[in-house]
C-alpha cells in the first residue's frame, strides 16, 4: 500500500471512530445519561484530533512544495472529516436539548 493510501485510511479510521462516538453520545443523552454523553464527546474529540493531525501533516507537506496526489480516497477522507465535525456539533446541540427536556 502506498504511503498516501495508508495516510487516508488512518484519517478515515480515526474520524470514523470519533463520529461513532458522537452518535453514541446522542443516544446516551436521549436516555438521560448526560455525563456519559459528555465523556463520549470528549473522547471522540481526542480521537478526531488524531485524524486532524494526520491531515495537517499532508497540508504541511504541500506547503513545503511536496505535491500530494489528489485521488478519490483523499477526497473521501476529507469528506469523512467534515462529516464527523458536523455530527459533533449536532451531538453537542442534541445533548443540550435533551438536558432541557429532562429539566421540565
Amino acid at each position: 500500500m502506498e504511503n498516501n493510501e495508508l495516510v487516508c485510511f488512518q484519517i478515515i479510521s480515526t474520524v470514523g471512530t470519533a463520529k461513532s462516538m458522537y452518535l453514541e453520545a446522542i443516544q446516551e443523552a436521549k436516555k438521560g445519561e448526560f455525563e456519559k454523553a459528555v465523556t463520549l464527546i470528549e473522547e471522540g474529540h481526542k480521537i478526531y484530533a488524531e485524524g486532524h493531525h494526520i491531515h495537517a501533516k499532508l497540508i504541511q507537506k504541500e506547503a513545503r512544495g511536496e505535491k500530494t496526489e489528489i485521488h478519490l480516497l483523499l477526497l473521501h477522507a476529507e469528506d469523512q472529516m467534515m462529516s464527523a465535525e458536523t455530527v459533533k456539533i449536532m451531538a453537542e446541540e442534541f445533548i443540550e436539548v435533551y438536558k432541557k427536556l429532562e429539566e421540565r
